[in-house]
C-alpha cells in the first residue's frame, strides 16, 4: 500500500510520518506532499517518497496521487490565518483532494477534522452523531470550514472516507502547549480543555487508515482526562494568575468529546490518558 500524507511540515503532521514510516510493514511505502522540495528532505532521508505541490494547484495533485492507495490529509490552516486561507486549505483544498484522489482511483482518505466543528456544547461529551451547531468561544473560519469539507468528502461517491476529529494536541516539544497560556489568562480555573497527545494522534490516524469497513465512519481521537485552566499553568511550570477566580466558563461542556466510538470499534487505548501521565513521563 501507498500512502500520501499532506501537511507534513506541520505539528502533527512532522510527527505523524515517523511514526507512520515506523510501522510499516514490507510492501508499504509513504509519500509526502510538499509545497518544497528541501522541506521534505528529512522525510526523504526516513524512507519516504516526497511530492512537490500545492493542495490549491490542483494541476500538481494527479502526479502526487499517481499509484496511491490511500491519503492521510493533515493539512489545515487555522489560528492567525486570513478566512479566505482556511476556507482555500480546509475547505477548498480537501475537497480538491478529495474528488482528485476518487479519479485517481484511491481506496481510503483519511480526513483529519477538528472536535470545534461541533460549535456548542451539549452538556455532556460529545459523540460522533451529534450535528454541527455553529457558535461557542471558538467559532470562525477554521471549524465552519472544516465542517463543511467534512460534508462534502463524505458525499464524494466511491471514495471511503474516514474522519478522525481532533481536540487540542501537545506533546513532545510542540510550543502549542506553552503557546495556550496566551488564552488562557481569560479562563474561569475550572474551564476544561480536552487534550491528544501526537503520540495518541498518530496511533488514532493509523487505526482510522488501516480498519477494514468503516467507511464515512467519524471518530473522536482524544485522552480520557480533559485538563482544567489551572492544571494548564501547573503544566507548564507557570504560576496561576491571581485573578483567574474572577472568571466564569460561559459553556462547561465546550470541547468535551467521547473518544468511546473509537475504543469501542478500533481498539483505541490512549498511550497518555492525560496530559499528567505524559509529564510523568517526560513526553511534554
Amino acid at each position: 500500500m501507498l500512502t500520501l500524507v499532506t501537511g507534513t511540515t506541520g505539528q502533527v503532521g512532522r510527527r505523524f510520518v515517523p511514526r507512520l514510516l515506523d510501522r510499516s510493514q514490507p510492501g508499504e511505502q509513504v509519500r509526502v506532499l510538499v509545497r518544497d522540495a528541501a522541506r521534505g528532505a528529512r522525510f526523504a532521508e526516513l524512507g519516504a517518497q516526497v511530492a512537490v505541490g500545492d493542495l490549491r494547484d490542483e494541476a500538481t495533485l494527479g502526479e502526487a496521487l499517481a499509484g496511491v492507495d490511500a491519503v492521510v490529509n493533515i493539512a489545515a490552516s487555522f489560528r492567525g490565518v486570513p478566512d479566505d486561507e482556511a476556507w482555500a486549505v480546509n475547505r477548498d483544498g480537501a475537497v480538491a483532494l478529495g474528488r482528485a484522489a476518487q479519479a485517481s482511483g484511491v481506496e481510503r482518505f483519511v480526513q483529519v477534522s477538528t472536535n470545534n466543528v461541533y460549535g456548542t456544547g451539549r452538556g455532556r461529551p460529545l459523540t460522533e452523531e451529534d450535528e454541527s451547531r455553529p457558535g461557542g468561544q471558538l467559532w470562525g473560519a477554521y471549524p465552519e470550514s472544516k465542517a463543511e469539507a467534512e460534508r462534502e468528502l463524505l458525499a464524494l461517491k466511491g471514495l471511503d472516507v474516514r474522519i478522525g476529529r481532533l481536540p487540542f494536541v501537545y506533546g513532545e516539544g510542540d510550543p502549542h502547549l506553552a503557546d495556550v497560556l496566551k488564552w488562557a489568562g481569560r479562563w474561569a480555573p475550572h474551564q476544561r480543555l480536552q487534550m491528544a497527545h501526537h503520540a495518541d494522534v498518530a496511533q488514532g490516524l493509523m487505526r482510522l487508515l488501516y480498519a477494514p469497513g468503516i467507511a464515512g465512519r467519524i471518530y473522536n481521537i482524544a485522552d480520557d482526562a480533559p485538563v482544567t485552566t489551572v492544571e494548564l499553568y501547573q503544566l507548564n511550570g507557570v504560576e496561576v494568575p491571581a485573578g483567574l477566580h474572577a472568571f466564569t466558563d460561559p459553556d462547561p461542556w465546550f470541547g468535551i468529546i467521547s473518544n468511546q466510538r473509537i475504543r469501542r470499534e478500533l481498539g483505541f487505548r490512549p498511550i497518555y490518558p492525560s496530559a499528567w501521565t505524559a509529564r510523568d513521563a517526560g513526553a511534554l
